[in-house]
């Protein structure tokens, strides 16, 4: 058995580092942790003890430990290197938590493509995200696209819609500090009281009542406003009067849980997650990284990681 240190949260509000053992069994790698990346929408909310009960099932990560009534050991972008075996040295990504060693089946650890710097790909689980996001908004040549929500996700479903011919796609935040962070990603940036109405795809990712109601106040006559935020226990208010059933709008939801229809016949889940680390091969990604903090820190700091409004990725480094 090895020994390892892993993050725990033990209650709602609570985490502390706690020591677990592992064992590398047959056709397991045993994966010495570089980098995490902190999810922070998502671990948000599992560290407030929001995620519904409802939900336990379909929200739990694939290696989480523990549940969500707590304790939990929970995170799903880790970044390591194999020891031993037939991949030894090889960089690999994982769904995995906090941890600083490891030990999964060899298939659920995709090799990092050698263009993709270990610390970038720990933005390859919102990046997949973003990939489904953009399959479900079925986004054409051409398009008026509005992200509202210059979050990790947001940013990156506006950096991929960016790339589709003749698209234009306007990030917007409340934060008007964002807007570099749309200008390197290859978009345009506006605040809520400026973004641009007629949008033929509207992508809602601030998680508030507020920006949704914003998101269909832009839409254009039968565009589409797909919902990829995640609010766990919260209630939503939606505006469905007015211009909603006027414009005969669509509202659709997007989770990266499930492959949208039209591409699960081809697609599964490790060529999806394959194809979210090859995008990530553009050093202008590196500005959603908003901060990094060693591990050995991380019980102390995490609290104030997730409840600051400006953390976008932020990276876990592992020393030693």
């Amino acid at each position: 058995m090895t020994v390892a240190r892993a993050l725990w949260i033990t209650n709602a509000q609570q985490a502390v580092p706690r020591d677990t053992t592992y064992h590398a069994g047959d056709g397991e790698l045993d994966i010495k942790t570089l980098f995490t990346g902190i999810s922070r929408g998502t671990e948000r909310l599992v560290y407030q003890g929001q995620v519904p009960v409802s939900e336990h099932a379909s929200m739990r990560a694939p290696f989480q430990d523990g549940d969500f009534t707590f304790p939990v050991k929970y995170g799903y972008a880790a970044v390591g290197e194999v020891q031993g075996g037939d991949r030894q040295g090889e960089v690999v990504f994982s769904l995995f938590p906090h941890q600083t060693r490891f030990a999964v089946p060899s298939h659920m650890a995709l090799s990092v493509p050698v263009d993709v710097p270990a610390a970038r790909a720990v933005l390859a689980a919102n990046m997949e995200t973003a990939v489904n996001i953009t399959w479900d908004a079925g986004i054409s040549i051409g398009d008026r696209v509005v992200v509202v929500g210059c979050g990790v996700v947001g940013a990156l479903a506006g950096y991929l819609a960016a790339r589709i011919p003749g698209t234009e796609v306007t990030l917007v935040d409340l934060d008007p500090g964002r807007a570099a962070i749309a200008a390197a990603l290859g978009c345009d940036f506006a605040t809520p009281d400026t973004a641009p109405e007629e949008a033929d795809i509207v992508i809602h990712a601030s998680a508030s009542s507020a920006g949704l109601s914003l998101g269909i106040a832009l839409a254009g006559t039968e565009a589409t406003v797909v919902e990829a935020s995640w609010y766990g226990t919260q209630r939503t208010e939606v505006p469905l009067g007015g211009r909603f059933h006027q414009r005969r709008l669509r509202i659709i939801s997007s989770q990266v849980g499930r492959v949208p229809a039209k591409q699960a016949a081809r697609w599964d889940f490790g060529r999806r997650l394959g194809k979210a680390l090859a995008l990530l091969n553009d050093p202008a990604l590196d500005v959603l990284i908003s901060g990094e903090t060693a591990f050995d820190d991380l019980h102390a700091a995490y609290d104030g990681i997730l409840h600051d409004p400006s953390t976008l990725c932020h990276r876990v480094r592992y020393d030693g």
